[in-house]
This record gives structure tokens, sequence and C-alpha cells, in this order.
């Protein structure tokens, strides 16, 4: 058979790739040229095709292994690879990339290093640094607001958003992270937010009272979904740090405390527009974790989460990165 070169599985951007896997009690091993998940029913032994062409990464979760064959060909297709516990929350391994998850990431010597030398150009001043935590942040409201009132689909799953009350809300935190003179204060205002947008989620599904859980400790089904969700999000906050070139240490806003604080950075940008309401819709209707896992990746396919994470970081790097050089303000 005919091999296919690293260079064809790359051919789709991976902002453009529409899959995100999370298996569990199952084998991904190479099967006739094809990457495959195999599972077991009784003593038949069912094959899945991946088309890792167009994913952009695989979570392994309970009872999975891979072979070494697999991951060559997860590799040349740039597929992330993620060792994780049930549910896709925390783990059992530790690696230099934290996030309760192991990331494999597929090597290369000729990764681009354009957004790295913005990135770095930036980051070692504190101020060029607060402002892009900034940014980031003025990002994420945007796009909370733009859709909890503007997504039909969210709407049409009975999620009733006071517009008026949202809009309110995300122009006073506007104001308070534009004048947050650290990260500190701008990781208090991130805490008050997300806070307010519970009450907000849970006026708008009209699921009751909510308390948010640590993670781990969480027993009702809006708990356990918001942490399910938010390592979806963190995987595609892993792919897009990858396709950039950004090292996960170098975060802007969750550094202080985590080695992998870029990918949590990066997936704020995501996490309370996309994973929160989701996670009070599918508690109150009662879904299973695979159907709210697959509400979460048709809502990053709907909304083209990767590409704005991307495109937001490459934003903020040449914006910083060049406002460094010329010593502009921050």
């Amino acid at each position: 058979m005919e091999s296919i070169h690293s260079s064809d599985l790359k051919t789709i951007l991976h902002s453009k790739r529409t899959n995100v896997y999370y298996l569990e009690h199952c084998r991904v091993l190479v099967n006739g040229g094809r990457v495959e998940y195999v599972t077991e029913q009784g003593k038949q032994s069912l094959y899945w095709n991946i088309p890792i062409a167009n994913t952009t990464s695989v979570l392994l979760g309970t009872g999975t292994s891979v072979t070494q064959a697999a991951m060559r060909e997860l590799a040349k297709a740039g597929v992330l690879v993620g060792f994780c516990g049930g549910g896709g929350t925390p783990l059992f391994a530790a690696a230099e990339q934290e996030l309760d998850t192991l990331w494999l990431q597929p090597q290369s010597e000729y990764r681009p290093t354009e957004y790295l030398q913005h990135w770095v150009r930036f980051w070692f001043d504190d101020a060029h640094r607060l402002a892009a935590a900034k940014s980031l942040q003025k990002r994420r409201l945007e796009r909370v607001a733009r859709q909890w009132c503007g997504a039909r689909s969210l709407k049409e799953q009975g999620f009733t958003i006071d517009e008026a009350a949202l809009n309110q809300m995300a122009q006073a935190s506007q104001a308070r992270v534009q004048a947050a003179p650290d990260t500190t204060a701008l990781l208090t205002e991130e805490a008050r937010l997300t806070k307010q947008l519970y009450a907000q989620a849970c006026a708008a599904t009209g699921f009751g009272e909510f308390t948010r859980a640590k993670r781990g400790n969480s027993t009702d089904a809006a708990n356990q979904f918001l942490d399910h969700g938010n390592y979806l999000a963190y995987g595609l906050a892993a792919t897009a740090t990858w396709v950039l070139g950004l090292p996960h240490g170098l975060a802007v806003l969750h550094g202080k405390t985590r080695r992998g604080g870029l990918v949590f950075d990066a997936a704020d940008l995501i996490k309370d527009a996309t994973i929160l309401p989701q996670a009070f819709i599918s508690a109150k209707r009662g879904d299973s974790e695979q159907e709210f896992r697959q509400a979460c990746i048709q809502a990053f396919a709907r909304t083209e989460a990767l590409d704005f994470m991307i495109d937001s970081l490459k934003e903020i790097a040449v914006q910083q990165g060049q406002a460094a050089k010329t010593g502009g303000a921050a």
C-alpha cells in the first residue's frame, strides 16, 4: 500500500478541523492503514475509524491503550493526544503540562516561530503582559454577550437570557477589567463575573439554586458537566497554542500558580460563552455525559471556537509584540 505523506494529512488547518475525540474502554490502533479504535461487544470486536486529518485532539480516558503505530500516524497528522481521567477530567499521571492531562504533542523541528517571537518580546514586561491579559478578558466578555444573546441554538434549547441585565453586567465588568492595576485584580474580577454568569444561567434555564463545587467534589450534574466541558475547552486551547508554537508556561494571567497557565488563559476565551450555558441546559433536561459532550463539540464547530482562539492569540501576540518592540504603550 502506498504510504501517505504527513503533509497530505495536514491539508486541513487545525482551526477548520471538526473533531475532538474522547474515548473510553477501547484500543487505538492502525488497521489497514487507518487509525481506528476498537471496542468489544461480547465475542465481537467493533472497529471505528478516526478521521485523523480532520481531528484536533484525542482524549484517552479510562481503560484505553494506544499502539506505537497509531501514535506515529496521529503525530503525522498533527493530532494532540492526551491521557485523562474518566469523563475527560482528573488524571493519574504527571507531565510538564499540568491541567490534569498528559498532553503528547506531535513533534517537528520545523515548527513556525513567528508568534513565539512576538510573544516573548512582550512577555517579560509586566505592563505588556497585563495588557495582554486584559485583552483576553475583553474578548471573553464580548464573546459571552454575543453568543448568549444572539445564538439561536441556545434559545431553541430553552436558554432565555435577560439581555439587558447581561449587557449591563458585561459593561460593568469591562470597566473593572480596564481599570485593574494588576493580574490579582483581574483574577478577582474573573471570579466575580463567573459567579454572576452562573446566576444568569440558572435564571435562564430555571435551574434553581447552584453552588460551584471544587473539582472532584461535585455531586450534581451541572458541576460535573462544567468540569467535563472545561477539559474539552482545555483540549482546544492546547491545540491552539501548539499550532502557534506558544509554550504553555508563557501565561499572561494564570501563570503564577500553573505551569500550563497559557492553556487556561486561552480556554477562558470560550469556556463561559459555550460550556457554561450548555452545562446548565444539559443538567436541566437530564442529558448523559455523552450527550453533553456531543453538544459541546457541536457548539465548538458551529461557533468556530478554535478559529476564535487562534485568531485572538495571534492578534494579541502581534499587537503587544510590536508595541514592546517600538516602546509604545501597552
